[in-house]
């Protein structure tokens, strides 16, 4: 890892992976690019780790997004698929995800907190989708009709004006609110709620959210069968009814 991007692997199976440029509002650059992709990487690889908060240094910015100054040196056009480390597309995942959103996410910032499963975000922070302000593209944002309605989505992508964090929340793009200075006690409690269920269980979950967005219903079940089969066929099914019944925490051994 480099100090553009630090990464926390906590004993609890939380890792929280922080960008750490706040002096230049943590802007996408290379430095935090590769950062990022390092960081995933290493979340995914590391079966200690199940759940991993993304969050920015500083008070004022979760990142701003890409580095137009760069963009500028390039001559960059359309950019290339690989050049931003977005979960669960240019990085294969299958743990869940938070984004712990501190202050501004615009652009690029809206993009990778976008990409997170979930998002906790600061009282403090606003979103936007700025790139009709500088003549950019946002073709990324095309999953967010499955979170926000239509006509909200369409008047944030063509006006690119910032919603604060509580219209964020409103129209369901945020899942919890916190004062900033609870912020990450929140997304940690989150991601504890998640860490209490059986690992296959939320894995399969997960998947099941995923194959409703793209599928018809009745695809969707066929496919969502499928992805719990293993779950219901573990050793971990027969642990968590065994616990209930013995009135005792589940013990939980991903197989």
């Amino acid at each position: 890892m480099t100090d553009a991007v630090l990464f926390d692997a906590r004993p609890d199976g939380i890792a929280i992976i922080t960008i750490n440029r706040p002096d230049q509002r943590n802007a996408l650059g290379k430095d935090v690019r590769d950062g990022l992709f390092a960081a995933w990487t290493r979340f995914e690889a590391d079966p200690a780790l199940r759940v991993a908060i993304l969050t920015g240094a500083g008070e004022t910015a979760f990142c701003a997004g890409g580095d137009l100054k760069e963009m500028v040196e390039r001559g960059l056009q359309v950019p290339p698929r690989d050049m931003f480390p977005l979960p669960y597309d240019s990085i294969e995942l299958t743990k869940p995800t938070i984004a712990a959103v501190n202050g501004v996410a615009f652009a690029g910032g809206w993009m990778i907190a976008q990409a997170c499963d979930l998002c906790v975000a600061s009282t403090a922070a606003r979103f936007a989708i700025t790139e009709v302000k500088v003549g950019r593209g946002s073709p990324w944002a095309a999953p967010l009709i499955h979170m926000i309605p239509q006509r909200i989505m369409m008047e944030i992508i063509l006006t690119g004006k910032p919603i604060t964090a509580q219209r964020a929340y409103e129209i369901g793009l945020v899942n919890r609110l916190a004062e900033p200075a609870a912020l990450m006690d929140t997304a940690i409690a989150l991601a504890r709620e998640i860490l209490e269920g059986a690992p296959l269980s939320v894995k399969a979950g997960r998947e099941t959210v995923m194959l409703a967005t793209e599928m018809g219903r009745a695809a969707a079940l066929q496919a969502a069968r499928a992805a719990h089969e293993f779950p219901y066929r573990s050793e971990d099914a027969q642990e968590g009814p065994r616990a209930f019944a013995e009135k005792r925490p589940p013990v939980w051994k991903s197989r």
